[in-house]
């Protein structure tokens, strides 16, 4: 039976100490791998091999399969994603290896990316009275992961729908560092134990400590706020692996949804260090491997020396959904009357070079079904075609579309609070160049493919002279040209490797982006309701959750006052709003509230 979060507490109340007497479960025997020669005395030391496999950010990825393109999942380098790939890896690695001498942990952000994951917590969720098992519980059961890390989307859609994932899970969700608010208590596991037989030597014992990110308290603060806290990963490993160690760990291992960059999106609104899985490995001893999550990085191999025990400690971090899996390869010798872990060694396999596990697929082909058909649902009908290929530099009516139903959703979740008279604007960016609402029916898929991030709408309260200096900064996204001088748009954007979605428009206000001038001094004539902008002015801007936690680094939004926050991914929005009104008609979103000049002269 998985170690749940009942479990977990019942037996550490028994304890006492909060130390709870993890599951630990007897692996098939396993021969000690044969000694090297020459030891002191004669004597040949035994010897063991065990490989530690790893997932992260799978964000409800089971089939390679995009259900926005409604096609088999393609990429320019060749990458395929997946469960039902990494299943076959898997099996491969346990065949190799021996099923006896392998663990298979995540790194966390499990739940919540797709609209595999998006049907089963809000279409047909998982929450209701006899609904359905999650699908990424199917799946990660089948495959028979041994334990999990939380990662921050598993809170997006509440406390609830989390906890009933955990229940349908044969595996503990970790999170040391998820507590009660009230208690400062584990909320989850913090750790998982195993222990591994060896012919003729004492077991190996092996735990598994799960970290996850500080942020939640921010990006999640609808659904935590009051009721679980997240402190930092530096302190409270410091706090744990002594108390594995203690409890007879040989091998200590760290899932972490944590990057290893040491950076923190959030700025100085947390006292802890976002992507801190490096941190760890540098200011606590005693772990022998970090599995790294939460960056989206590839990460084969990365060696952190220990600053008190000068030990290497060795992270590694797999591309997200399911693209790679981690090997992590501990050979451990039994000396002085235990086992020390004597090399780690790791590596990434890659799931383009196999086929789908038929065992995954086949168990979850009706799912798969059921979503195809949902996001190929026709939700209204367009009168035009809307297209960004040119929202890089011209106010286009498909990321108007954006902005509105930001302000709507916004202006109706404010309504009878002290903000409810303030005006209302939205920003939003060109993510993609190539989105295509086509004229005719429209789908939820059509609409989806718009915003192809996951971010969900925040409320922040800013001043005319912020907002101001916030589009200062967004127009610094535009080359310099001078008035006369022909005009590439090809070349026209993206100075100094700014991202097509670091540059955002507000709606709402008028204004002219003067590209002849210098950054900084770029933003004309900026205007609400016909009037020039004032400094003082109050407005509500609804933004996105990256954008108000610092992501882009843009003035004064990171530190603005919050008023609302939710975890409804802005994608789903925009579906609902198209199935409410039926009808997509520019005439009830498009306005040109900007426009590029050059010296005062427009450009296009």
């Amino acid at each position: 039976m998985p170690l749940n979060r009942r479990k977990f507490l019942s037996r550490s109340a028994v304890t006492g100490a909060g130390v709870a007497l993890a599951g630990a479960v007897a692996a098939p025997a396993a021969e000690a791998a044969p000694a090297h020669q020459g030891h002191r005395g004669g004597r040949k030391p035994k010897r063991y091999a065990l490989t530690v496999l790893g997932t992260t950010d799978l964000h409800g990825h089971v089939f390679n399969w995009d259900y926005f393109k409604d096609a088999e999942y393609s990429d320019a380098a060749g990458n395929a994603q997946g469960l039902a790939r990494v299943s076959t890896l898997v099996k491969q690695v346990r065949e190799e290896k021996g099923r006896g001498n392998t663990l298979l942990l995540d790194a966390g952000d499990t739940i919540q990316g797709t609209p595999l994951t998006y049907y089963y917590a809000k279409v047909d969720p998982i929450t209701a009275e006899g609904g359905p098992v999650h699908p990424m519980a199917q799946a990660m059961n089948a495959i028979g992961y041994d334990a999990v890390a939380l990662g921050n989307h598993e809170f997006n859609y509440g406390i609830e729908t989390l906890r009933r994932f955990e229940e349908q899970c044969d595996f503990p969700l970790l999170g040391a560092n998820a507590v009660d608010a009230k208690t400062l208590k584990p909320a989850f596991p913090p750790y998982f134990m195993k222990t591994f037989r060896v012919k003729g030597a004492p077991p190996v014992k092996v735990a598994v400590l799960g970290l996850t990110n500080p942020g939640i308290a921010i990006w999640d603060k609808a659904y935590v706020q009051g009721k679980l806290a997240f402190p930092g990963l530096e302190e409270q490993a410091a706090k744990w692996v002594p108390k594995l160690r203690s409890m007879g760990a040989d091998v200590v291992v760290v899932s972490a949804h944590s990057g290893s960059s040491g950076t923190s999106s959030y700025g100085d609104q947390l006292p802890y260090v976002e992507n801190a899985a490096a941190n760890v490995a540098r200011l606590v001893p005693g772990i022998d491997a970090i599995l790294v999550g939460h960056a989206h990085q590839e990460i084969a191999e990365l060696k952190v020396v220990n600053e008190e025990t000068g030990r290497t400690v060795v992270l590694s971090e797999p591309l997200c959904y399911a693209e790679r899996l981690t090997l992590f390869d501990f050979e451990l010798v039994f000396e002085r009357g235990r086992w020390h872990v004597e090399s780690v060694k790791a590596s990434l396999r890659d799931s383009s070079t196999v086929e789908d596990d038929p065992e995954i697929t086949g168990l979850l082909s009706d799912e798969h079904a059921k979503v195809v058909a949902y996001v190929n649902q026709v939700v209204g009908t367009a009168t035009e075609t809307l297209t960004t290929v040119e929202a890089r530099y011209k106010d286009a009516p498909i990321i108007d579309l954006i902005t509105k139903v930001q302000e709507d959703v916004v202006r109706e979740a404010l309504a009878g609070t002290e903000y409810a008279s303030l005006p209302v604007l939205a920003q939003a960016s060109p993510f993609s160049r190539t989105s295509e609402i086509p004229a005719g029916d429209v789908t939820i898929r059509d609409l989806s493919s718009l915003y192809v991030y996951d971010n969900t709408l925040v409320a922040k309260l800013m001043t005319g002279a912020q907002l101001r200096a916030y589009l200062e900064y967004s127009a610094e996204y535009y080359v310099r040209t001078a008035a006369g001088a022909p005009v590439d748009v090809a070349k026209l954007t993206n100075a100094n490797g700014r991202p097509d979605y670091n540059y955002d428009y507000v709606s709402g206000l008028t204004y002219e982006v003067d590209i002849a001038q210098a950054p900084g001094s770029r933003i004309k004539n900026v205007a609400y309701g016909g009037a020039p902008l004032a400094d003082d002015a109050r407005f509500v801007l609804a933004v996105n959750n990256y954008r108000a936690n610092g992501g882009g680094a843009f003035p004064h939004v990171a530190s603005a006052q919050e008023l609302w926050s939710e975890s409804t991914e802005i994608r789903t929005r925009i579906a609902e709003w198209v199935t409410a009104k039926g009808v997509l008609d520019p005439k009830d979103f498009a306005s040109v509230d900007w426009k590029l000049t050059r010296d005062g002269v427009p450009v296009f």
